[in-house]
């Protein structure tokens, strides 16, 4: 299978697009055939290596320890471990493809992505892949792999701009109380 591959840290030109073996499915994993993965600002800090910081808390110290970057993903089910009772080959599914903190490489920039089931959620019909592997990252944050949780969070971060520019607005005119006008 194709993937992009990270020999190294160091800029996104350095990224490669090479045949790499497909991954082997656990018992309680999906493989799914990536139809999308979003870029976010955690993968470029894995690309890039950057906070150094990042290296030590489990990206790999002088290069990355997977070397397929993305975290986010959606495709369609391929197949399923012994142990997946929530999907079945066919299925459109949407989410994370590691557990733990974002700072890794998670092997979704490739054709074929194997991810724990309890990491996922099937794609509503009414949302592109594109859709859904931008979405999920927000939803699986919370351990709540779903488009609802991902809509409310959108919606809260949305009011959060919403207060934010108020705020700053707010102290502009009292700049400009304070100092007048400019003239």
């Amino acid at each position: 299978m194709k993937a992009i591959v990270q020999e190294r840290y160091g800029s996104p030109d350095d990224l490669e697009l090479r045949e790499v073996e497909k991954p082997v499915v656990g018992d309680d994993d999906v493989l799914i055939q990536v139809r999308a993965a979003s870029v976010h600002p955690d993968v470029w800090h894995v690309v890039t290596g950057r906070p150094y910081v990042l290296r030590l808390m489990g990206a790999g110290v002088s290069r990355p320890k997977n070397p397929v970057p993305g975290t986010d993903t959606a495709g369609i089910v391929e197949s399923v471990g012994k142990g997946v009772t929530r999907f079945r080959p066919g299925d459109p599914v949407f989410g994370e493809t590691i557990a733990t903190q974002q700072w890794i490489n998670g092997g979704a920039f490739a054709e074929y992505v194997s991810v724990p089931q309890d990491l996922l959620a099937l794609k509503p019909d009414n949302i592109t892949f594109q859709q859904a592997a931008s979405v999920h990252s927000l939803a699986g944050k919370r351990r709540e792999p779903s488009i609802l949780a991902a809509r409310s969070l959108l919606v809260r971060f949305k009011r959060d701009v919403a207060s934010s520019m108020r705020r700053f607005h707010r102290a502009q005119f009292r700049t400009w109380r304070h100092f007048g006008p400019r003239r």
